[in-house]
């Protein structure tokens, strides 16, 4: 099936998918060597589409077709947002917290008769460790290059000029498929550090009855947001569960448009010694995928097991940030 043909609904299942009886257990992933890290990342950006004249990457995949497809799949109408609550505080992750102070109205203003304003300011780090954002494709730089081979020295000081979150500014609508791997192997979350395979996307996958697909926006859970909420948080920079490596095949293999995980799909400590986020350059570099960070998808589980279902539309709409690498997002799951 090429990209351009248009994409058969795929009904819902007709029972709801329960976890396995017993907790799958992977095989535990070995780290790469640097030499084993680039001949992975030449292989996966062989693969990868030419995103067109306006090289949106894997994007390409995502055709209107799909889309209507998607949209067709919708059985109840709810909504569940998939982006945490913006962080205020510090905290060991987010040692630049965005910030939001109220401009107006003033005490007298409050007390005033007539019209009055309430207005306000917010400011935050984009690619912080705790906001939901979105990853354009000149977010990760590898070997002097962006994704497609673009020139580096395209980001400058004053902004960003090629591959930016301009590319979305119509947004990302698309077919939506969570794959929880803290229900597959029977624990509440994955504990820092521990790294997911495509063997445990595949076994994810077959437990919950669900496949993807191209064009699919796929969506991976390790548990960080409940691990948070209970434990409190934590540096994340030295330990947090995500991705290994290797798990690229899965999304290459599925021809997926854009991945996204409630962690930064980035293990840590990495996987490879000599690069500190081998995901992110394999997703957004080499296979042109745009990454969702930090979502929160502790509403959207029980939903889609009262449903029975891991897919969805879902609908994600960026910032008109021209010249930005990145933007705040609130991606929106219809079911």
């Amino acid at each position: 099936m090429t990209p351009d043909q248009p994409v058969p609904s795929r009904p819902a299942p007709p029972s709801r998918p329960t976890p396995p009886s017993r907790p799958f257990r992977p095989t535990a992933p070995q780290p790469l060597s640097e030499a084993a890290f680039r001949d992975l990342y030449r292989r996966l950006r062989g693969r990868a589409p030419d995103g067109g004249a306006e090289r949106r990457g894997a994007l390409d995949r995502l055709t209107p077709e799909r889309v209507v497809a998607a949209a067709a799949e919708v059985r109840s109408g709810r909504t569940v947002s998939l982006a945490a609550t913006v962080e205020t505080r510090s905290g060991p992750d987010s040692p630049e917290p965005a910030s939001h102070r109220m401009t107006a109205p003033t005490r007298g203003e409050t007390c005033a008769p007539g019209l009055a304003f309430a207005r306000d300011r917010f400011a935050m780090n984009v690619h912080g460790d705790v906001d939901t954002h979105l990853d354009a494709l000149c977010h990760v730089i590898f070997d002097g290059e962006l994704y497609g081979g673009v020139p580096a020295s395209t980001v400058t000081p004053d902004g960003a000029w090629a591959l930016t979150v301009d590319l979305v500014r119509d947004g990302i609508v698309g077919r939506g498929v969570l794959l929880d791997v803290p229900r597959l192997r029977g624990v509440r979350w994955l504990e820092p550090g521990d790294q997911v395979t495509a063997e445990d996307l595949a076994a994810a996958e077959a437990a919950q009855r669900t496949t993807a697909g191209p064009g699919d926006l796929l969506f991976v859970r390790v548990g960080h947001r409940l691990r948070r909420r209970t434990l409190g948080p934590w540096d994340v920079t030295r330990a947090r569960a995500g991705l290994h490596p290797t798990a690229m095949d899965f999304l290459a293999d599925r021809g997926v448009s854009v991945l996204g995980s409630d962690g930064n799909s980035d293990a840590a400590p990495s996987a490879v010694p000599e690069v500190g986020f081998p995901v992110h350059v394999l997703a957004v570099n080499a296979m042109g995928l745009h990454l969702l960070d930090w979502l929160d998808f502790e509403d959207l589980v029980p939903v889609c097991e009262q449903q029975g279902r891991w897919h969805f539309l879902c609908v994600i709409a960026p910032l008109r940030l021209p010249a930005a690498t990145g933007s705040p997002v609130n991606p929106i799951a219809v079911l």
